[in-house]
């Protein structure tokens, strides 16, 4: 479990004032489309898994864009007082993976979202919806 840290007197005043997991995930979609990450897909989790209540999957066009969207990410989550995440796949980032507790963002270049697809393996059964 993440344990969740109180904002700061320095924190931005645009930052939640209490922590929720719906806050989180709007934080990591906005920011995922202020770096204009590319195919950016939600599917909730909640009720589905115990792993997180979203999992994020984007796209980014370079290795170079991957890097940079999940440092910025990771630097705008501990900011708005969600606190410390966890970085795997950073140096080589074909495949990043951010793990802020209960928002679990996919970073990929497009040929290896292609060969992992990760939506299909999470979907459960909600093609139905769009």
């Amino acid at each position: 479990m993440t344990s969740v840290q109180p904002l700061s007197a320095k924190a931005d005043a645009t930052a939640p004032q209490t922590y929720s997991p719906a806050a989180l995930h709007d934080l990591v979609l906005k920011s995922l489309d202020d770096d204009q990450a590319q195919e950016v897909v939600s599917i909730p989790l909640e009720g589905k898994s115990s792993v997180a209540d979203y999992m994020v999957i984007a796209s980014g066009r370079s290795t170079r864009q991957v890097a940079s969207m999940a440092q910025k990410l990771a630097e705008r989550i501990k900011q708005n007082g969600f606190g410390h995440v966890r970085i795997e796949g950073l140096p080589a980032a074909d495949w990043v993976l951010i793990d802020a507790g209960d928002v679990v963002v996919h970073l990929f270049r497009p040929e290896v979202r292609t060969f992992y697809n990760l939506e299909r393996m999470w979907a459960f059964g909600d093609q139905g919806a769009a």
